[in-house]
């Protein structure tokens, strides 16, 4: 792990806005947000409105991304379905960031049996692919949104958990942590007080980076009909519902599946900006 830079909030938003496909990024992202957030000013119809338009009609002046089989309009449903595919991966990534940083923190600062053990139980849970480590807890814990964005957090605890703890091993024996026990700091202050600050540049860049993925792991186990369930709006289970008719109504999937894909994109770009800025290692422009 490398040197990890520390830039004043006003510079490094600058300085993330200083290439095009970052900016190009930014500008995505903040629509989609926008878009979710202001869903019902937005929105022509309601989402779950049934035959506002005949069955899979095609996108016209009245309904820009057509209608489903049962006549609602796909627009205001992926205006509304941004709100729980964004807020689905943002729960996602907060369950992983905060399992896996405290778990990294803590085995990597007490060292020894416990930072053995924990490397071992996280390369056998590392062994398994997420998305299937995620259908497995699903499995376990019922099918729903919630426990969809609960099963990709935790199968993403071991890859925070990891550099989490890779970063930390490189603090621990650094002269501020050493001065601080030297003074009879606890080891919850040690952690809280002086190893999470510094960690915190590494964090966001994970956190950045691991956004998409869980946006768009999220939204894989809503097509396999393991997330949120109909009629929700949610882009993968848009794609579901609208894959039996990608033939003659392909409107039904190119519209919430290009959502999805500038969702993933934008997050990406910026999250691959944050890590050029932060890790002075990197290098390239975005």
């Amino acid at each position: 792990m490398s040197a990890i830079a520390v830039l004043p909030p006003r510079r490094l938003i600058a300085r993330t806005l200083g290439t095009p496909g970052a900016a190009a990024g930014v500008v995505i992202l903040a629509a989609l947000v926008l878009g979710a957030i202001f869903a019902p000013i937005f929105s022509p119809f309601d989402p779950n409105a049934t035959r506002v338009c005949p069955r899979l009609a095609a996108p016209s002046l009245a309904h820009w991304f057509g209608c489903d089989l049962f006549g609602r309009d796909i627009f205001s449903r992926i205006l509304y379905g941004g709100r729980l595919s964004l807020a689905i991966g943002l729960l996602t990534v907060a369950i992983s960031l905060f399992a896996g940083t405290l778990i990294g923190m803590v085995i990597a600062f007490l060292g020894g049996r416990a930072d053995r053990i924990g490397t071992r139980l996280l390369d056998v849970m590392l062994g398994f692919p997420p998305i299937v480590l995620a259908i497995l807890i699903v499995a376990v814990l019922g099918v729903s949104a919630f426990n969809a964005a609960l099963a990709v957090g935790i199968s993403g605890i071991p890859r925070f958990a990891r550099v989490v703890r890779s970063a930390t091993l490189l603090l621990v024996g650094r002269e501020f942590v050493e001065s601080a026990r030297a003074m009879g700091a606890s080891q919850t202050r040690i952690l809280r007080r002086h190893l999470l600050p510094n960690l915190m540049p590494v964090i966001i860049v994970l956190a950045s980076l691991d956004l998409g993925t869980a946006i768009l792991s999220t939204a894989t186990l809503s097509f396999l009909g393991l997330g949120a369930q109909p009629p929700t709006a949610e882009w993968g289970a848009m794609l579901n519902a609208g894959r039996e008719f990608m033939r003659y109504a392909p409107w039904t999937m190119i519209f919430p599946g290009l959502a999805l894909f500038l969702a993933v994109m934008s997050v990406n770009l910026v999250g691959d900006r944050l890590s050029h800025i932060l890790d002075p290692r990197a290098g390239g422009r975005v």
